[in-house]
């Protein structure tokens, strides 16, 4: 079986949430981190998500003004998405495809760095994103996803229950709906281990543990199912799972920007 070389979860800011918006019976406050992930294969440079605008990093008002979120971010200039690739040797240039799990702003605000790319997109992403509900809307920064730009790009959109990248079951797209209609997590086969990166599928383990929805969550009933999905999958592939908004999983597998291979 071929498998991709090696990954990374980047540094990235973070955000102080009440845990009962990312799980049913959340308790307390938890640190989210809002990041993005780099995988690097014989054929390309993977970039799983692009986490938030990068002016977050300077200040967060410069995205949120004087929205509640602005208080809740915690950044600095060197968590830009294109500074952490930097510090692993790479440029923005040297991407070759972007899997963008969903269209919340904490997922999309660096699409405009890589218009080499091929970006691939759940379906019927872009138009849930353009008309969210109101539990929802306010995740959304549709300038990041909708400008002329961004849509200009070389875009895929993936229409069934997955889709392997290289063709070579190396890196394989995941069809999580139910936190939007469009939601991916991907699959990515490592020398030495097999990892899945649930997107926003789920936030916290909690979700997991307790087959539980997020209260912002698109459809309920499709969001539990994926979660059940989500373990089906790490079983039959005896793969780790990493939500990349659990803390708890960043230390598993070693901290930011820590090879994983």
């Amino acid at each position: 079986m071929t498998t991709a070389n090696r990954m990374w979860g980047l540094d990235a800011p973070k955000m102080r949430i009440d845990a009962a918006h990312l799980v049913f019976g959340g308790e307390g406050t938890v640190d989210i981190p809002l990041p993005a992930h780099v995988i690097e294969h014989e054929r390309g440079l993977v970039l799983f998500d692009t986490g938030m605008n990068p002016i977050v990093n300077e200040d967060p008002r410069l995205l949120f003004g004087d929205r509640p979120e602005a208080d809740w971010i915690i950044s600095s200039p060197e968590k830009r998405l294109d500074t952490q690739l930097g510090m692993l040797g790479y440029s923005t240039s040297d991407i070759t495809h972007v899997v963008l799990s969903h269209t919340h702003c904490d997922h999309s605000g660096g699409l405009y760095m890589f218009p080499q790319a091929t970006f691939y997109i759940g379906q019927g992403e872009f138009d849930w994103g353009r008309a969210p509900d109101e539990k929802s809307a306010h995740l959304f920064a549709p300038d990041d996803f909708l400008s002329a730009n961004v849509q200009s790009f070389n875009w895929t959109t993936v229409t069934s229950a997955g889709l392997d990248i290289f063709g070579d079951g190396s890196m394989q797209i995941v069809h999580l709906p139910g936190h939007t209609p469009g939601s991916l997590g991907l699959l990515t086969r490592l020398p030495s281990q097999n990892v899945l990166l649930t997107g926003d599928a789920a936030h916290v383990r909690e979700n997991l543990e307790w087959e539980k929805a997020d209260p912002s969550d698109w459809d309920y009933g499709q969001a539990e199912a994926s979660i059940r999905k989500i373990l089906q999958v790490a079983e039959d592939e005896d793969a780790r799972i990493w939500i990349p908004h659990e803390p708890k999983d960043w230390d598993a597998f070693g901290g930011v920007r820590v090879e994983v291979s």
